[in-house]
């Protein structure tokens, strides 16, 4: 305990390793600097000598953002992930607030079954009703997503306690007026939270997509071509890059719920 009367770093530091302990932002760095470090140390010294070294992926990196067009293709990409999530967005959260009709409600459990089909097994009956090309790589991430958006904000609008209905009623608003302050702002917070799970979930199937209609390009067919080869750095290199691209969004999609709402962190204990 330093004079202040807040912990050292060491102490923080140990607190790390106890259950149910709250740290501050820099003990934090330290861990997660330390962590990256060691992780790194083990991928140079890993004993599969097929794996390619950090030194190879970042060679590779730079060979494709340079000479193979790497850029565009993560830009093609990304907009089709962006896309893609934009259309699950407004379906998915139409249908889950629908959901305080009852005649909506098979409906929306027979979309959510969706998630059990395999994406594979649509491309031909997707391709007749979409085409080919983009509307077919749109239609397959939309569906992918959707399904488990829907399944998610659905359960959100469901679990939503008797009494904020209740005293929502008590302030002599109209059910229709309920369905707004309560089921539509009173769930924004979490809405935003699917939302940012299934934008991850959209990288994760977009490669596949790309793989499966590659007529626009993408990282995902890029990707199938240097795993066909067996160019190990390369796919490293695109498959991190995926994955700091993901990030980023993924911290943009969470800054946002924090701006749009900022009380949804009030009462977390980690905060």
């Amino acid at each position: 305990m330093n004079p202040a009367g807040t912990p050292s770093l060491s102490a923080e530091l140990s607190a790390a390793f106890l259950p149910n302990r709250v740290v501050s932002r820099t003990a934090l760095q330290i861990l997660i600097a330390a962590e990256a470090l060691l992780f790194l140390l083990i991928w140079w010294q890993s004993p599969f000598a097929v794996l390619p070294r950090p030194n190879e992926v970042v060679s590779a990196l730079g060979s494709l953002w340079m000479h193979q067009g790497l850029g565009p293709e993560l830009w093609t990409s990304f907009k089709a992930n962006v896309e893609a999530l934009s259309i699950t967005l407004v379906i998915s959260l139409g249908l889950s607030y629908l959901t305080v009709l009852p005649a909506f409600r098979p409906i929306v459990t027979a979309v959510s079954k969706g998630r059990f089909i395999g994406l594979t097994g649509l491309t031909f009956i997707f391709t007749l009703i979409f085409g080919g090309g983009h509307p077919l790589k749109i239609s397959l991430l939309v569906f992918g997503m959707t399904v488990f958006f829907v399944t998610s904000m659905a359960s959100v609008v469901a679990d939503i306690p008797k009494e904020k209905f209740d005293y929502a009623r008590s302030l002599r608003l109209s059910e229709w007026q309920v369905v707004w302050e309560v089921v539509i702002l009173g769930t924004a917070d979490r809405a935003i939270e699917v939302l940012r799970q299934n934008a991850a979930m959209g990288w994760m199937m977009l490669t596949m997509v790309e793989s499966i209609s590659r007529s626009e390009g993408g990282v995902g067919a890029m990707l199938l071509n240097q795993n066909k080869h067996f160019h190990l750095a390369e796919v490293f290199a695109i498959q991190g890059l995926i994955l700091i691209v993901g990030m980023t969004q993924d911290y943009g999609i969470g800054v946002a719920k924090r701006l749009l709402c900022p009380y949804s962190v009030l009462t977390l204990e980690r905060q």
